[in-house]
């Protein structure tokens, strides 16, 4: 009995990457698109990226400390949720609109349900909708010194043309760091190309999308139209960052083409039919809920004939 060994905690097979090199990664590919947000917004979007980085880490820390638990604020997971919480925002938002989210997205979501790998839903994601829900006139006023007209999104849901390289560029309003999706493209390549990502999902979350769109958009097969849709509001940067985040979706590869689908359906349907202008979110969250079903029913079969 001397001899027995202790056997830890799954996972059992561990990659090579620590949590917090996943985690210093995921910032440096947020940088272009958080770097293009201040110099097309100033220096307020600054001020709301540090608002919700300090907030979402001393949430964290002063969590672990009351609650007599490992200090592991080091693994940056807290600094990705409150720069992606910041992106999310628009620019002429009060301050404390940061705060609040950041204390809801890691004190609720993320801490009270275990910390780093046991929440259910995305902290960042979870944080903006709480906001949205709250404080929806705060949250919805995208009118600040460098733009005074309706957000490309608004504009092609009444109807008006929106020119796609302005898109593309991300020389138009909206949320501090979802008008540009050059530089979320260039965010994800980044992520490709160390592994810290797969194409899986997002490519399932924008084929899906277009596909509804196609069908059901009443415009068919128009490439203009096609890549507003694609372009604006925040769906470059959900589908990128948020949906691939490791602990609210699948494991399976067919979870995961499974999971992708829906958010692109779901992402549809809101932005089709629903009055608000933006749904992306929603539609990640509610993916996020039915993941355990999703690995449930797409876990491979074992190979064999059980009597």
């Amino acid at each position: 009995m001397e001899n027995q060994m202790n056997v830890s905690a799954s996972p059992h097979i561990r990659g090579t990457m620590s949590t917090s090199g996943i985690m210093r990664l995921v910032i440096l590919a947020l940088f272009p698109a958080a770097g293009f947000g201040i110099y097309n917004f100033g220096i307020r979007a600054l001020y709301h990226m540090l608002v919700c980085v300090v907030t979402c880490v001393l949430t964290e820390f002063t969590y672990e400390a009351f609650a007599d638990r490992p200090v592991a604020v080091g693994d940056f997971s807290s600094v990705v949720t409150g720069l992606l919480l910041a992106l999310s925002l628009p620019v002429n938002a009060p301050l404390w609109i940061g705060f609040a989210g950041g204390v809801f997205a890691i004190l609720i979501v993320k801490m009270l349900f275990g910390g780093i790998g046991q929440n259910i839903v995305n902290p960042a994601l979870a944080g903006r909708c709480f906001l949205l829900i709250s404080f929806a006139n705060r949250m919805t006023n995208f009118v600040c010194d460098a733009y005074t007209g309706p957000t490309p999104l608004e504009a092609l849901k009444q109807g008006e043309t929106v020119d796609p390289w302005y898109l593309i560029l991300g020389n138009t309003g909206g949320c501090i760091g979802e008008t540009s999706a050059l530089a979320i493209l260039l965010g994800a390549i980044f992520l490709l190309s160390f592994g810290i990502i797969h194409l899986r999902i997002p490519a399932t979350c924008f084929g899906v999308f277009t596909v509804m769109l196609i069908f059901f958009g009443g415009r068919g097969f128009d490439e203009i139209y096609l890549v507003q849709e694609l372009c604006s509001g925040g769906l470059m940067l959900a589908f990128w960052f948020m949906a691939t985040d490791y602990t609210t979706s699948p494991i399976t590869k067919r979870g995961q083409v499974l999971y992708g689908a829906l958010i692109g359906v779901l992402a549809a349907v809101f932005r089709l039919y629903a009055s608000a202008s933006e749904g992306v979110s929603y539609a990640i969250l509610l993916a996020n809920l039915l993941t355990p079903v999703i690995e449930k029913v797409t876990v491979p079969r074992a190979f064999g004939r059980r009597h």
